[in-house]
């Protein structure tokens, strides 16, 4: 099924974000390790694993509407150099995403490709869940102070 031009773009322009978002992650998830904070260190690789599978599902519908999914663009990673600065990095990433989301969702429906729409709002469910992890984390840092929040991440 051939998919429409315009949407196939924002759909290549949601993978970009993924796999951004995965670099991202990644290197959050590896540094917190580094540092010992082992709880922080899992969070963050569950999150990246997440994002892998959108990337999969977006590969996936790009291929089925006959296109070529574009594997070889990376936006702007924002690497932190301590936890508070990753959390405001993966947040604005991620609100960042959920205005994407949002945006490709009306296309989609302004196209009439309902079954990309559907598939674009079980992501949004995830992006959102994302969003709230990290406020709460956020909220944590906030209510105990960094040192003490920080000693809650150790193994």
């Amino acid at each position: 099924m051939k998919g429409d031009p315009k949407l196939i773009e924002v759909l290549n322009s949601l993978l970009a974000d993924e796999l951004t978002a995965i670099n991202q992650y990644m290197v959050h998830s590896e540094m917190c390790a580094d540092w010992g904070y082992e709880n922080l260190h899992k969070i963050f690789e569950k999150r990246a694993i997440d994002e892998m599978k959108h990337a999969e599902m977006l590969i996936g519908r790009i291929l089925f509407l006959e296109s070529v999914p574009i594997v070889t663009t990376l936006k702007d990673i924002f690497i932190g150099d301590e936890i508070p600065t990753q959390l405001e990095n993966d947040r604005v990433a991620e609100m960042d995403a959920i205005a994407a989301y949002n945006d490709a969702i009306s296309l989609a429906r302004e196209v009439n490709d309902y079954a990309t729409q559907e598939m674009l709002e079980k992501i949004l469910i995830d992006e959102d869940k994302h969003i709230d992890e990290i406020e709460e984390l956020q909220d944590q840092v906030e209510h105990m102070g960094l040192p003490i929040f920080l000693t809650t991440q150790i193994k």
